[in-house]
């Protein structure tokens, strides 16, 4: 297995896992307009974790409710939303003394009692003295948009952990600093190069899941046994995944939900060359082939967080948005990680970087992770006629595009086909390439890992 990180002589287990979500929480308790916060995310990506973390280093005391079988703590917000009346009651059932100026109050699962989510709204006007935090994994999935209390609440967005947050975790601190302080105008030392691409073949396999992280670091001493060992704690969190299905959609549309999570990697099986296809939905569930029918059940994956949808545009004007087509998308797993379980790839070909067809979808599927946590909520990708491009930014104004290749070889002909039609302000080519400027920098060649850090220039 060609793999040359270094092993350190410490270990960052999961409670020292350093996370940007931290800094963005600190803005948040630092903002004097600050309004209760909800932090969503898919389950197991960290929530609950990092605002516990986050109270116990800023505040005084946390107070952590979790409402998920919870009745007799749901059935405070029955009476009503009375702000000084919830906290009297809660410190009664408690057994505690919540100081409002100085304490956190996190409401976990609050999804679970749409009262409580309501309450955030009375909080707000009322009692904004006190911090309170509330996470939710299915909040899309139980609560539409509409009985949000729009304007009363701020919201911040976790996913698993991005490909720097990871080499924080591994105890590779000079990659990172060489990480966060890359110029578009110089390549990377080739040493360096080589060290973060290795680390990026592991991230592929371990992918951002903190337990997965956790379970990697605890034991990576044996690089085969750890990987293997985050293999088995991958398909315990797709088991658990799919038992939420079960759960909370309903035994017909549970069926279907896993279907359809479960096809999207499949489908990209089919894949040998280019870029990944639009989402089909023939023989997805027997008897369905149209959108219609499988629109609630993608929306339900959509709105748990466990996939990514990438509308294809054919023609890139903006706003992008207006040019797309309700059925006319790709699909992408939201952990590269939960990727490469559910295929069933063997680590060791991952590490290798021998894994045929499914190399290129690896690198995609990376990039739009990487692209939608670093803030890049809405991707777009481009087709017209023979020409194809993997994803469309809007960025300050301008359409930038993004074109992805798994290896070495970086031709790139549809992206010059869409360049001479839109002239943007540069492209973007993403590899395994060190990074390069070309045409008076109107090309820019990335390497996969820094796809978070996407665009690095200043436009």
């Amino acid at each position: 297995m060609h793999f040359v990180v270094a092993v350190c002589v410490f270990f960052r287990l999961y409670c020292d896992m350093k996370r940007k979500i931290e800094e963005a929480l600190s803005r948040w308790k630092s903002d004097v307009y600050r309004k209760p916060l909800i932090l969503r995310g898919a389950r197991q990506v960290g929530k609950t974790y990092s605002l516990r973390k986050f109270g116990r280093e800023q505040f005084s005391a946390v107070h952590y409710v979790n409402f998920e079988g919870n009745e007799t703590i749901s059935k405070l917000f029955a009476k009503d939303l009375n702000p000084e009346r919830i906290i009297q009651d809660l410190n009664f059932q408690l057994k505690v003394s919540i100081n409002k100026k100085s304490d956190l109050v996190i409401f976990d699962e609050i999804q679970e009692v749409p009262q409580a989510l309501t309450s955030l709204k009375y909080f707000n006007e009322e009692m904004p003295e006190l911090a309170i935090c509330a996470a939710g994994s299915l909040l899309g999935v139980h609560v539409g948009e509409a009985s949000f209390p729009v304007g009363k609440i701020d919201f911040m967005d976790l996913s698993p952990l991005m490909f720097d947050e990871f080499l924080l975790a591994l105890g590779e601190e000079d990659a990172y600093d060489y990480f966060i302080n890359a110029k578009i105008e110089m390549p990377l030392p080739d040493v360096v190069h080589e060290r973060i691409w290795e680390c990026l073949k592991l991230y592929f396999v371990v992918g951002g899941m903190p337990e997965a992280v956790k379970t990697f670091l605890s034991g990576r001493d044996n690089l085969f046994m750890a990987l293997e060992k985050v293999r088995k704690r991958q398909k315990i969190l797709v088991t658990a995944y799919l038992a939420d299905v079960a759960k909370h959609s309903g035994k017909l549309n549970a069926m279907h939900i896993e279907r359809v999570w479960r096809n999207v990697p499949s489908q990209l099986a089919r894949e040998y060359d280019g870029s990944v296809s639009r989402f089909r939905f023939k023989d997805i569930v027997p008897g369905i082939n149209r959108y219609a029918r499988l629109a609630g059940t993608i929306d339900w994956l959509l709105a748990a967080g466990l996939l990514i949808r990438v509308p294809i545009v054919n023609c890139a004007r903006i706003p992008l948005s207006a040019y797309t087509k309700e059925n006319i998308f790709k699909l992408y797993l939201f952990d590269v990680g939960i990727l490469g379980a559910i295929s069933g790839l063997d680590p060791v070909n991952i590490m290798d970087y021998d894994y045929g067809s499914y190399k290129g979808y690896f690198a995609e599927s990376f990039v739009a992770q990487e692209l939608v946590a670093a803030g890049h909520k809405e991707l777009y990708g481009w087709s017209e006629g023979s020409a194809e491009v993997e994803f469309l930014v809007e960025h300050k104004g301008n359409i930038l595009p993004l074109e992805v290749k798994s290896g070495w070889v970086t031709q790139a002909k549809s992206l010059r086909v869409y360049a001479k039609k839109y002239s943007p302000p540069f492209r973007t080519v993403m590899s395994a390439k060190n990074i390069s400027i070309k045409d008076n920098g109107l090309y820019c060649g990335l390497p996969l890992y820094l796809a978070g850090r996407f665009p690095m220039q200043c436009i």
